[in-house]
Formats: C-alpha cells, sequence, structure tokens
C-alpha cells in the first residue's frame, strides 16, 4: 500500500525512486546490523513498519529521514520526544493501539459476556509491546476481567504458550500484533480455533486468516499517509516539524464463519458497528 500511494503521488520505481528492503523476519536482534545496512548504503530516506525497527533505525543515524508505521506509543517507546513536535530526524503515524486496549476488552466482553479470563498472547521482547500488555492489565482490572500474560518471541515458544493457555482455564484469547505474532497469525488463529476460544486480534489479517474479530486502525490509511510524509520530506520538509499523527479510522472486523464453529452469538449491536463481515 505504501509503495502503491507513492506512485500516486508520481514516484516510480526505476524512474524516480529505488527501493532497498531489509526484512528481520521476527527476530528483533537483527534489526540494528539491517539497519546500519541501510545507513551505509547511503538511503535517502527510511521508513519502518514497527516499534523496534524504528529503535533500531534511529540508533543508526541521527540525519537520515525516518518515516515509521506500526508504532503503538512512539512517546511511552522513546522513538519521538512528544507528538506534536517529534524532533530530531524521525516522524511519522502512531497506531494509537495503547490506548484502544480496553476497547478491545471491552468487545470482547460484549461477545463473551460472561468472560472472566482472558489469555493474553504477546512478543515479551518488544517494548511497544511491554506498554500495551501495562495498558491491557489496567484496563482489564477496570473491567474486573483477569488476564493471563503469555510471552512469546521465538516460534518453539508458540507450542508451550498454547498449552499453558489451554489450562489456564481462560475464556477467550487477546493477541497483541507485532511483527513475531504477525508473522505467526496463522498457527496463532489455528491454535484458538482448535481450543475453542473466542479470539481478538488487532490486526485484519488475523480475522482474514480465520480469526474471529479484529479492531484497530486502518493500516491502508496508515500506509497513505506515511507515504504522503515522505512525499513532504522529499520536497524538502523536515521530519522534525511534520507532528506524529494518530489514526482517525478504525476497523471492527468479524468472521461469522469462525462465530458459528465457536457457538459464539456477536450481538446485532456489534454487527452493525462492523466495518466487514465475512459470511
Amino acid at each position: 500500500m505504501l509503495q502503491h500511494t507513492l506512485r500516486e503521488l508520481g514516484y516510480v520505481e526505476g524512474k524516480n525512486i529505488e527501493f532497498e528492503y531489509r526484512w528481520a523476519l521476527g527476530k528483533l536482534e537483527g534489526l540494528t546490523d539491517l539497519a546500519r545496512e541501510l545507513v551505509r548504503s547511503d538511503v535517502d530516506l527510511i521508513t519502518t513498519l514497527s516499534t523496534p525497527a524504528a529503535l533500531a533505525a534511529l540508533n543508526s543515524t541521527k540525519t537520515i529521514p525516518i518515516v515509521f508505521t506500526g508504532v503503538g506509543d512512539p512517546v511511552g517507546a522513546r522513538v519521538v520526544a512528544n507528538l506534536a513536535q517529534p524532533g530530531g530526524n524521525i516522524t511519522g503515524i502512531s497506531l494509537l493501539a495503547t490506548e484502544l486496549s480496553a476497547k478491545r476488552l471491552e468487545l470482547l466482553r460484549e461477545i463473551v459476556p460472561k468472560v472472566s479470563r482472558i489469555a493474553m498472547l504477546w512478543n515479551d521482547t518488544n517494548p511497544s509491546m511491554v506498554l500495551r500488555a501495562q495498558e491491557t492489565h489496567r484496563a482489564a482490572a477496570k473491567l474486573g476481567v483477569e488476564i493471563q500474560s503469555v510471552g512469546v518471541h521465538v516460534p518453539i515458544d508458540l507450542d508451550a504458550a498454547f498449552v499453558g493457555i489451554e489450562s489456564g482455564h481462560n475464556n477467550a484469547l487477546l493477541t497483541l500484533v507485532d511483527p513475531f505474532t504477525r508473522e505467526h497469525r496463522k498457527r496463532i488463529v489455528d491454535f484458538a480455533a482448535q481450543a475453542h476460544l473466542p479470539a481478538i486480534y488487532e490486526a485484519r489479517e488475523f480475522v482474514e486468516a480465520g480469526g474471529l474479530v479484529s479492531y484497530g486502525p486502518s493500516l491502508a490509511a496508515t500506509h497513505r499517509r506515511a507515504a504522503e510524509y515522505i512525499d513532504k520530506i522529499f520536497r524538502g520538509a523536515k521530519p522534525a516539524d511534520l507532528p506524529v499523527e494518530q489514526p482517525s479510522k478504525f476497523e471492527l472486523l468479524i468472521d461469522m464463519r469462525t462465530a458459528k464453529a465457536l457457538g459464539v452469538t456477536i450481538p446485532q449491536a456489534i454487527l452493525m458497528r462492523a466495518d466487514e463481515v465475512i459470511e
């Protein structure tokens, strides 16, 4: 979507723009080396898709402009000093993910009214996820819901995590989304189905993979705004002068096939609010 919007803005690969891609494949420890590779390549701008990637880029250069997406809490994660005046060479689009923690729990309780204990699956090595997990615990306490925190960060962790969730007397599952959990979304979604757990996710890809419900910012809209920021910087704007934007469009997706398989009745009020219902 980012490249598509850039094309709409007049940037054609091979003509007036070139892309250098680096992927950590969920291995956060490799991000710094990848960021330094890009700096050595003398690129004109770096764009990142997660909090660890943004921090790795920021720690690798103080001069090359950086535009981030996929950062849930840019100030809390110390990516920027504040949203209105990010300072330095970095700016971007926040996911507002931390602030949405309570909303997701409320949605899950509307769908499963008797929920009392929710397993929270998350990458415990991602600093942005730590902030999100803390906010989820605070929101759960206000709702009178108990959270079983299940941290994972390498593929082998998932099997033990699934066993722990099944034996933890949980009524539902919440998955915090970062590059690691997104990469393994099919395993997570399949586990939720096998364990007969209603689950809510932060990104639509999980519902597209068969998950029950997702609620979060529109990634298409986020990437479009990031492309527009890149265009502004190429035209002379400085990242320090571009406020970090927060998303204004949020998506609620529901897979009714999964709901039927789980024996879950989605309230009509939620169906009416949904942006997309998969039948």
